[in-house]
């Protein structure tokens, strides 16, 4: 029997998040997303299967993973169905002005699951607790209180000179595979592929990748191969003034209708009002 208990507090317009959970049973992510501001991840009890840039992670107790705006990413259960977690978003305009560079700064430049030493993953717990405390009670000035507790936390973070980025190593030997065909993916997206095709090539039938695939990564085969060739021609679409016909071909859509279609399903926009939006 699944069970939940949570609770999440909102200061300023989204500038800062702050979200308690506490789940029992097999939960997975509705759909895998991605956010406009910064993530941060604490688990603090149990694991957690974390698909971030086409890898596949097992998160653990103590565990901080970070997220950078736009990176797509989704999460599920192990064999492990107790979690515990708390999970901050944050736009940079929370945090004082002089200190936004911070973000520019190791372990900050990319999105990953970082693995800190006891000792900083006990003050990082601290600091995530004491910053839902704040929220919670909301005494007077208990922003500028949470403000102050997260670049603490940042620069602790940083400073940590033990800092272990953890690569996807799972004693699951399919969650290694899946990353390597989500990288095989990223390779060839702009080539023909097919489910039957790259299950060959890894040595799997195609019905349990099918289902491997969905459980891991959140996406349907066929859809996750949809994601890259949209989020390529994104990049196209910001750094180039390369024609929309052409940029679907070179991603690896026959049709520039088709094309159109499921960039607009995927980002809400068409390519040509993405493309206007911003530049």
């Amino acid at each position: 029997m699944n069970e939940m208990k949570e609770d999440k507090y909102v200061i300023g317009e989204q500038q800062f998040s702050i979200h308690h959970i506490y789940r029992t049973g097999f939960t997975v992510m509705p759909r895998p997303h991605v956010h406009e501001n910064y993530e941060l991840y604490l688990l603090l009890r149990g694991e957690r299967i974390y698909f971030m840039n086409g890898k596949v992670y097992t998160a653990r107790k103590g565990d901080l993973i970070f997220i950078l705006p736009h990176d797509l990413h989704s999460t599920a259960s192990t064999q492990l169905q107790e979690t515990e977690r708390i999970l901050i978003h944050f736009s940079p305009t929370f945090l004082p002005q002089q200190d936004h560079d911070i973000l520019d700064l190791p372990p900050y430049q990319q999105s990953a699951l970082l693995r800190l030493p006891a000792r900083e993953q006990v003050e990082v717990e601290r600091l995530f607790l004491q910053m839902n405390t704040e929220c919670r009670n909301k005494q007077p000035l208990h922003d500028r209180c949470v403000q102050h507790l997260l670049l603490e936390m940042l620069i602790l973070v940083h400073r940590s000179e033990a800092i272990e980025r953890s690569e996807p190593v799972s004693p699951h030997p399919m969650h290694q595979k899946i990353t390597e065909i989500s990288s095989f993916i990223q390779e060839h997206y702009n080539e023909p592929l097919t489910l039957e095709q790259v299950a060959a090539c890894f040595f799997i039938s195609p019905a349990y990748l099918s289902r491997i695939f969905l459980k891991l990564t959140g996406f349907h085969f066929s859809e996750y191969i949809r994601v890259v060739r949209v989020r390529a021609a994104q990049t196209r679409l910001r750094t180039t003034k390369d024609k929309i016909q052409h940029i679907a071909e070179d991603v690896g859509f026959g049709h520039a209708s088709h094309f159109n279609k499921i960039f607009k399903k995927i980002t809400g926009l068409s390519p040509l009002q993405y493309r206007k939006q911003v530049r």
